[in-house]
């Protein structure tokens, strides 16, 4: 049976561009799985908007768009300014910690509290997404600190600060994000990702955090964006439920040649650790204004799938630009011509780690391998926590990947997985007869046709929740649809 449903999975920023439940259901039509929110720019009065449209889209339409909450972390910005302040190559200018003020010629505000402590002189300062590039001619290491222009500039209000060769010493998890994280957990994001990430204990922190305020566990994605985090990768890697390539700010903080190969060991390394990643920033960057990508973007999405991403995401292009649905569209013919090569590998050494969930990984593993030999249309599993469809699909096998549960907590986080459809289900029959009524549902939704192979995965005996106590998935059994 040709399959038709894109699993890799897109990733659309929220934003003026996209507010209205028109353009909002017509992303979701053409391909968006999950909607971002960036904490970073969006208020509490149009987030609660962005979430009245699409939970209302999800219950009208029976969707499972899953919502992802993006959490600001450690961003440095210089304050706003009385206007835009133009510099010459050699013009020092001071910029200065403390209470915000509106910035002039002469001195400019920046939020981050220790950035006069943690600078020193030579140091490289890089402004507005790296397009003006500054050093550090002296820092009094409490508020203030000059600092030089290595060529004309021209600094707008609230722009982006990078500190390419300077350990920062704030933490990972800011006041701020610890608010937002509060009033996310208040409305059940699906996903939590963390800005500016360095060592794994940044990822603990928030793992505390989320368990305060919320009885369910929400996984948290990884940014990678700053040197240490690639020092620490493997740390980092142990700690998340999945990781973000943000080569935006890793393409400032890093010389940006390097970005390629660290994006295909970053790529490599999640799915070794069969954790989902997603490939981030300026993907269709040339969207924002024109209806069509240049080939250079088509070439990096098409590369981003065939290294094996979960997901890839649209930033300025869905939130600000001027073609959001034709973008979502575009990126979804790319990932629709490539996705089913063969060039497309993931690592298959079989689990090993005899841990309390070897039983369910090894099966998963084999589901994925036997499926690809018997040309299976799709492989199902009855899950109540969700950790059979993040495995499954680690697997990477040829066929769908259905997730039926009673949990609809998890219905729309299972969104983000590469190749997962998620349904709610709740029959509290024999397993005979829910794997009949789900091959049922298969054929009815077009996943399947008479005559193709099912492989179909369960915890025996059923509880009253679908599964066997514990949630282990201990049985694999293949059917023929008749």
């Amino acid at each position: 049976m040709k399959n038709i449903f894109k699993k890799t999975k897109i990733i659309a920023t929220l934003g003026p561009a996209c507010n209205s439940k028109t353009i909002i259901h017509n992303l979701i039509k053409n391909g968006v799985n999950v909607f971002r929110i960036n904490f970073s720019h969006a208020k509490k009065k149009e987030i609660l908007n962005y979430l009245g449209i699409i939970r209302g889209l999800n219950k009208e339409y029976n969707y499972n768009t899953a919502i992802l909450a993006d959490l600001q972390g450690p961003k440095i910005r210089i304050g706003e300014l009385e206007e835009d302040i133009k510099l010459k190559k050699g013009d020092k200018i001071s910029l200065e910690t403390g209470t915000p003020f509106i910035g002039n010629r002469n001195r400019i505000f920046i939020n981050y509290i220790n950035f006069a402590k943690d600078t020193k002189a030579g140091n490289s300062i890089l402004i507005d997404d790296g397009k003006f590039n500054f050093e550090v001619v002296n820092t009094d290491k409490k508020s203030k600190v000059i600092i030089r222009a290595l060529s004309p500039a021209c600094l707008k209000s609230r722009k982006g600060v990078n500190l390419p060769n300077t350990k920062i010493t704030t933490s990972s998890l800011t006041s701020k994000d610890k608010k937002d994280v509060k009033f996310a957990i208040s409305f059940e994001v699906d996903w939590i990702a963390l800005s500016f990430v360095r060592e794994g204990n940044d990822l603990l922190k928030l793992k505390k955090l989320i368990e305060k305020y919320s009885d369910a566990k929400i996984p948290i994605i990884a940014k990678i964006e700053k040197p240490e985090a690639l020092e620490n990768i493997e740390d980092i890697i142990k700690h998340s439920d999945g990781i973000m390539v943000a080569r935006g700010d890793l393409g400032i903080e890093i010389p940006s040649q390097e970005v390629p190969l660290i994006q295909k060991k970053l790529v490599y390394l999640s799915k070794k650790a069969r954790i989902p990643v997603i490939i981030a920033t300026q993907m269709m960057e040339s969207m924002i204004e024109n209806l069509s990508p240049n080939r250079a973007e088509v070439n990096d999405v098409a590369n981003s799938v065939m290294d094996g991403a979960d997901a890839v995401m649209l930033s300025a292009e869905t939130s600000v630009g001027k073609n959001p649905v034709e973008v979502v569209s575009q990126i979804s013919k790319i990932i629709n011509s490539v996705e089913y090569s063969d060039q497309i590998v993931v690592p298959e050494d079989p689990p090993t780690m005899k841990t309390s969930r070897y039983i369910t990984k090894f099966i998963c593993f084999h589901a994925a391998k036997t499926a690809n030999e018997i040309n299976a249309a799709a492989i199902t599993t009855m899950t109540n926590s969700g950790y059979t469809g993040f495995q499954i699909s680690s697997w990477r096998p040829h066929c769908n990947i259905l997730v039926f549960t009673s949990n609809k907590r998890i219905l729309c986080r299972q969104s983000l997985l590469w190749g997962v459809n998620a349904f709610y289900y709740n029959k509290e029959v024999s397993t005979d007869k829910t794997i009949v009524h789900i091959n049922e549902i298969l054929t009815s939704k077009g996943f399947a046709k008479k005559g193709d192979m099912v492989i179909n995965l369960a915890a025996m005996p059923v509880s009253e929740h679908g599964e066997k106590k514990g949630g282990m998935v201990n049985t694999l059994r293949i059917s023929e649809i008749s």
